[in-house]
């Protein structure tokens, strides 16, 4: 399988972030180690997880030493089990050590993205439904844990503020209905930018639909109210069910006949996978 990656400058700035906040002016506990000395480690699951982040932690131990090697065993979107190796990395030892900690933290936290996001694609497989990520992500990291949902086999939505318009309750309020707010982001955005409609009963969706929106989202909607906008729209406008998703509620939702789901914890709520990384040499 292949991801399309962030730039690589990017993920440059990640990798040159986290260590100048780590090392700061100097390694002082891998000066014990003789500068000569070489060494070879291995990162290892500790648990279940899709492999992501393999980018980020090359650029890490590169921007230590760039005589580090790594040496992939498990491919990027793979799923690794309990013990399995994912990868081999030589080098001078005291840089070893220097990067394992934020080569580490990308590493599982991006591959806990895409662990949780595949187990949300493989909860609705057989529906039509697509799994799709949002904008609650880490400060300074939504790039690369977007690119993690890809990787679990989900899609992302609008990167930011500037790639798409969500009309939310306020931006109706605030505009005077769906229809004002509507027509105003029809006339600003330009033709690249989504318009999306944030709904949140089904005459609100009404007024949507009649407005001549095309991307709908059902914020918080009960089962059978989706399956009624499901009706509703009647394949005019595609729906995206949002709110309150989980693994043990997102079977039935995707059974509604919805075309997206949306969920926030996929990156919000992210809950490190376990790895390590040991010398063996």
């Amino acid at each position: 399988m292949s991801f399309t990656t962030p730039p690589s400058h990017l993920i440059a700035q990640h990798i040159a972030s986290a260590l100048a906040e780590d090392i700061g002016a100097g390694d002082w506990t891998a000066q014990l180690i003789e500068a000569h000395t070489t060494g070879c480690a291995t990162i290892v699951a500790r648990e279940a997880t899709v492999l992501a982040g393999r980018p980020w932690v090359d650029e890490c131990f590169r921007q230590v030493d760039a005589r580090c090697r790594v040496g992939w065993h498990v491919a990027e979107g793979e799923v690794a089990f309990a013990g399995t190796v994912l990868c081999t990395v030589e080098g001078p030892a005291r840089a070893l050590l220097t990067a394992e900690r934020t080569a580490l933290n990308f590493l599982q936290t991006l591959s806990a993205t895409a662990t949780l996001t595949r187990r949300f694609v493989d909860a609705v497989a057989g529906y039509k439904a697509q799994i799709l990520d949002t904008r609650k992500t880490l400060p300074g990291l939504r790039l690369a844990q977007k690119y993690a949902v890809t990787v679990g086999g989900g899609v992302n939505q609008r990167v930011g503020l500037y790639d798409g318009v969500l009309i939310k309750e306020n931006h109706i309020l605030a505009a005077g209905g769906i229809r004002q707010a509507l027509l105003a982001a029809q006339t600003l955005a330009p033709a690249h930018v989504s318009i999306q409609v944030e709904v949140e009963s089904l005459a609100e969706l009404s007024e949507a639909l009649d407005a001549g929106a095309k991307l709908i989202l059902l914020d918080n909607m009960g089962l059978d109210d989706m399956r009624a906008a499901v009706q509703m729209a009647a394949g005019c406008a595609a729906l995206e069910a949002s709110g309150n998703v989980s693994l043990d509620t997102i079977a039935a939702i995707a059974a509604t006949g919805v075309d997206r789901i949306s969920i926030g914890k996929l990156t919000k709520d992210v809950a490190a996978v376990d790895l390590s990384m040991r010398f063996v040499g």
